[in-house]
């Protein structure tokens, strides 16, 4: 796989973009060409996708990195 970018977005996803594999618990590979957001409040009914439930959830994010 080549490269991949995460960016993390202040109270909100993880935004993945690139060439990339997602696996579940039970080692499944799923390859990813493109952009995926990951959830990081727990509150998405589609994890580990995010399906925007953080701008209700009142999710607030803590200091990145750089930060």
């Amino acid at each position: 796989m080549a490269d991949c970018t995460i960016r993390i977005k202040k109270n909100g996803s993880a935004w993945v973009s690139g060439s990339f594999t997602i696996e579940d618990v039970d080692g499944n590979a799923y390859p990813i060409e493109g952009d995926a957001f990951l959830c990081r409040c727990g509150a998405s009914q589609t994890k580990p996708f995010c399906d925007g439930s953080h701008k209700t959830a009142g999710f607030e994010s803590a200091p990145t990195v750089g930060d």
